[in-house]
């Protein structure tokens, strides 16, 4: 078994992927008004619009109220992103802290109040685990 993407359930499809592909620098592939991907070598980062919920199951999904979910991102220097970033995140819940398991890690919110995290691993041990 593979994961293979996150999916984000969102009232503003277009604002949402603008947002993401300005902070990751990925373009979108989008299918349709409703649905876009930005993918990256680990996997796919998901938008969908709230019409498409119900091809699922209608009210199992509903934007903007995601309180439980990180979405992460390696990148290659988190200080130089956060830095690259400034003035465009709302709101950084926590500025570019070196965390006990090794990574160095930019935390805020997406329009949306998804919490999202960028990353960078910064220990040896770190380091080593994302070479595998």
């Amino acid at each position: 078994m593979d994961l293979v993407s996150i999916r984000i359930i969102t009232g503003d499809v277009a604002r949402l992927v603008g947002f993401y592909e300005r902070a990751t620098g990925v373009r979108a592939e989008w299918a349709t008004e409703d649905f876009a991907e930005l993918r990256t070598t680990g996997g796919t980062l998901a938008i969908a619009g709230t019409r498409t919920v119900a091809l699922f199951a209608a009210g199992s999904a509903r934007p903007a109220e995601n309180h439980s979910v990180i979405t992460e991102f390696r990148v290659d220097d988190v200080d130089r992103v956060h830095e690259n970033l400034r003035g465009f995140l709302g709101e950084v819940v926590a500025g570019p802290t070196t965390m006990p398991w090794g990574n160095r890690s930019l935390l805020f919110r997406d329009p949306d109040g998804n919490l999202v995290n960028f990353f960078t691993p910064v220990t040896a041990a770190a380091v080593a685990k994302f070479a595998r």
